[in-house]
């Protein structure tokens, strides 16, 4: 058996400088620096004589070092919770826009053990030099709080009174929306899951509530307390179950929600829509699947994505501006949940 070298191990190999750069190419320090700064003062010959002798030598520009130089992160914090499909299409348009505009995401995340303070915290140790909140539920003194810290935006809830701008679908219409299709189709008995807490599902709640009482319905509107998640859809299933009758109809306030109502109604043999139809809110990306073809209020992900961006960016750039909402329309997407009551 050979016996182990025992000889020290030579040292690291040196990582090339901008120096090196210039030497290969035969021009200052200075005018490498410009070019990988993109500021005027080298031909465009030069510009590309130094960009190859960069990547022959394996240099690459640390960006993180110049931006720590300038004072500047240009790093956008997002806070986003876990498991929930909407969120994940926001941040997929939050991504592309921010790299458009010269700036860097960072995301944390909410969990059961991992709270929002806590996440927005981590953000802000890491230099983020704004804040975009997914679906946040913390009480308006500690928005306010944030948003005096950074420029700072919320997705999908609106809260007046406070330093924080906000891009939102208009909320109560959507589900104006939604009823009013309901009761085309004919259906009376309109069940709503809340979604408690979650953003949007005050008004939300407020919409279906008025929607029914223009149709005359108020006194067949009924809300189950409930949550923007799977569970709360279940849980609402199971009572539903649980009683004499089903109605004809449940609108869910999101599509997670509507997801964890079809799951229970399948296991109990219900059929959707022959038995009771079921419409979301979200549009997110899993209600588009074929197995779930989910008839929902569309919001646009990726509008609601960049107008925040633009919102947080923009204060980044003038902190005098004013508070600003920025509301966009909804869109009722029929697929295969829904049809006339039996």
């Amino acid at each position: 058996m050979p016996e182990p070298d025992s000889r020290p191990a030579g040292p690291a190999p040196r990582k090339p400088t901008m120096a090196d750069v210039a030497e290969r190419v035969g021009v200052s320090r200075a005018l490498v620096s410009l070019v990988f700064r993109n500021q005027p003062g080298a031909s465009q010959e030069t510009r590309e004589r130094v960009r190859r002798a960069a990547e022959e030598l394996g240099y690459r520009p640390d960006s993180a070092a110049r931006l720590l130089a300038s004072g500047r992160s240009r790093t956008l914090g997002v806070l986003v919770t876990v498991h929930q499909p909407f969120q994940a299409d926001l941040v997929e348009g939050i991504y592309p826009e921010a790299e458009r505009l010269g700036y860097d995401v960072l995301l944390s995340a909410t969990a059961p053990t991992r709270g929002e303070r806590r996440a927005v915290e981590a953000l802000l140790s890491h230099r983020c030099e704004a804040l975009i909140l997914l679906g946040t539920d913390a009480d308006a003194a500690e928005l306010d709080a944030w948003g005096r810290r950074v420029p700072t935006v919320m997705i999908g809830r609106r809260l007046p009174g406070i330093q924080v701008d906000c891009v939102h679908t208009a909320e109560t219409k959507g589900v104006r929306q939604a009823v009013d299709y309901l009761v085309e189709l004919g259906h009376r008995e309109i069940v709503h899951i809340d979604g408690g807490r979650g953003a949007g599902a005050a008004d939300r709640r407020r919409g279906y509530l008025a929607a029914m009482r223009r149709h005359g319905l108020g006194d067949w509107a009924r809300v189950i307390p409930g949550a923007h998640d799977e569970q709360a859809g279940i849980d609402a299933g199971q009572q539903l179950l649980a009683e004499d009758r089903l109605p004809t109809a449940v609108l869910a306030s999101n599509d997670w929600a509507a997801m964890g109502l079809l799951h229970a109604l399948g296991r109990a043999g219900v059929d959707v829509p022959g038995q009771l139809s079921v419409v979301g809110y979200d549009d997110s990306h899993l209600s588009h699947l074929s197995r779930i073809d989910l008839t929902t209020v569309r919001q646009d992900a990726d509008r609601l994505a960049e107008h925040a961006v633009r919102l947080v960016i923009g204060r980044l750039e003038d902190p005098t501006l004013p508070v600003r909402t920025t509301v966009l329309e909804p869109k009722l997407v029929v697929r295969g949940t829904t049809a006339p009551p039996p």
